[in-house]
């Protein structure tokens, strides 16, 4: 890859982590595997950065379909691959030639002068590349380090020593210590096989299990859920209505692309996939659950909402009860343990029984 091509698309990576990972605003409704989109547009970067007088939009098509091993591609999305990368600010232009409109990236941004980033667009980022921290290994990671250490190389030592100090005023607390640097060969045998819809064999170990298992998946997205990766994907054993598996890549073993391809749902959205979930656990039917809280923890459990279609209702004495429409026994029941005895699960009923078993279980280990 280009160092360039890096750098260039770290701006569009670290916009992509503000808007959708970290500031949680929804971002627009996908109509494909987000992965799959980062991959092709990447691709495309490369390509017309090597394109002295440009390429027409079938040119470009070729060029992506013989790169990525694809079987089909449309010029519709390659024209969008093209609008989001302005859209993302990065200047790609289009051109009357001789031979037809011809899409460039632009002479200014490849001659573009050194860039002298703001103290406070430095603060920015050093922040985004530490939340980022546990990317480290896959493409996303090279290109904001690829953009870092540019702007490194081009900062007086004077105001990176100011920087360092301003640094100081503010630190990241909750990012996981891990990398994905041994899983590097892994993550780009998954990018390929969603990209080319391609069934791939798995080395896999469960949590329950001692040793890994061999299966076949077939992969639709990847998603990034605090500090960890996981790869959203239908079990080849599975019956066709069975539920979207999710496999952490931490578990996998090993990863081998198959010369069989598979049909993705065309009505599969990952943003959608999760709406009842308040993390990355989805299993069985979504419930509606009712939480009495303690006035002590009310304020806490509004600052930091679990759910974000949940409702307080304030009581009387200073207590509350906090509703959540949708989500699951497994991940509800954490948070009301992370809170002692400050709150209790008033329904579902079933939900109220298990959270009493539970209780009991742990009572007895502890006075045994």
């Amino acid at each position: 890859m280009q160092k360039k091509g890096k750098q260039i698309y770290a701006r569009f990576i670290i916009k992509q982590m503000i808007t959708t990972a970290y500031l949680n605003i929804p971002s627009r409704k996908p109509t494909m595997a987000r992965n799959e989109q980062l991959i092709r547009q990447l691709k495309l970067l490369q390509i017309l950065e090597a394109s002295r007088y440009g390429m027409k939009l079938e040119e470009l098509r070729e060029e992506l379909t013989a790169d990525l091993g694809l079987t089909k591609l449309s010029d519709r999305t390659v024209r969008r691959d093209l609008q989001a990368l302005q859209m993302a600010g990065i200047h790609v232009d289009t051109e009357e030639v001789q031979r037809g409109t011809v899409w460039k990236l632009s002479q200014d941004l490849k001659d573009r002068p050194t860039v002298s980033p703001s103290l406070t667009e430095l603060l920015a980022l050093a922040m985004v590349r530490e939340l980022a921290l546990p990317l480290n290994g896959t493409p996303y990671w090279q290109g904001l380090e690829a953009l870092w250490n540019r702007l490194r190389e081009t900062i007086p030592e004077s105001v990176w020593k100011h920087f360092d100090r301003r640094r100081q005023m503010f630190t990241v607390r909750g990012t996981p210590v891990k990398s994905y640097v041994k899983q590097e060969g892994i993550m780009a045998t998954l990018n390929r096989a969603i990209l080319q819809n391609r069934i791939v064999e798995i080395d896999y170990q469960s949590r329950t299990q001692d040793s890994f298992k061999t299966r076949k998946i077939k992969p639709y997205a990847i998603v990034f859920f605090k500090g960890s990766l996981y790869v959203l994907a239908a079990d080849c054993q599975d019956p066709p209505d069975a539920e979207v598996r999710h496999f952490k890549l931490d578990r996998f073993h090993k990863a081998t692309t198959l010369d069989d391809y598979f049909k993705p749902p065309e009505d599969f959205d990952p943003e959608e996939h999760f709406s009842d979930s308040i993390g990355i656990f989805k299993s069985g039917e979504a419930q509606e659950f009712r939480i009495r809280l303690h006035q002590e923890v009310v304020l806490w459990v509004g600052e930091t909402p679990w759910h974000p279609k949940q409702r307080i209702e304030q009581n009387e004495d200073g207590d509350a009860i906090l509703i959540i429409p949708s989500a699951y026994e497994e991940e509800i029941i954490p948070q009301v343990l992370a809170l002692n005895v400050k709150a209790e699960i008033l329904a579902p009923q079933a939900c109220r029984e298990r959270m009493a078993q539970l209780l009991q279980h742990l009572a007895k280990s502890y006075t045994e």
